[in-house]
């Protein structure tokens, strides 16, 4: 059974940082990409940053330079540091793999950036 377990999600001001992990499990972890996306409150979920089994990276736009996701095979977890944070980036951060067949997502953790 694939479970994803996200942490990391917190209150913090403009211009902070935080660091998420997304713990893996029933996988091999290794050979899987993984990804975070994110869904703000009436808006759709959209892919954030994406790592592949041998590390190349891919971000959206909007936190190019800002965020930086990175993964640790021999822990089964995927991270992503978020330093100069906006309010723009408030949303449920959601950790996601897929099989050939379909799609795994995790719970999500709430990232709320507010002075």
């Amino acid at each position: 059974q694939v479970q994803l377990v996200e942490s990391g999600g917190s209150l913090v001001q403009p211009g902070g940082s935080l660091r998420l992990s997304c713990a893996a499990s029933g996988i091999n972890f290794s050979i899987y990409a993984m990804g975070w996306y994110r869904q703000a409150p009436g808006k759709q979920r959209d892919l954030v940053a994406g790592i592949s089994p041998g590390g190349s990276t891919n971000y959206a736009d909007s936190v190019k330079g800002r965020f930086t996701i990175s993964r640790d095979n021999a822990k089964n977890t995927v991270y992503l540091q978020m330093n100069s944070l906006k309010p723009e980036d408030t949303a449920v951060y959601y950790c996601n793999t897929r099989s050939a067949t379909r799609s795994y997502w995790g719970q999500g953790t709430q990232v709320t950036v507010s002075s």
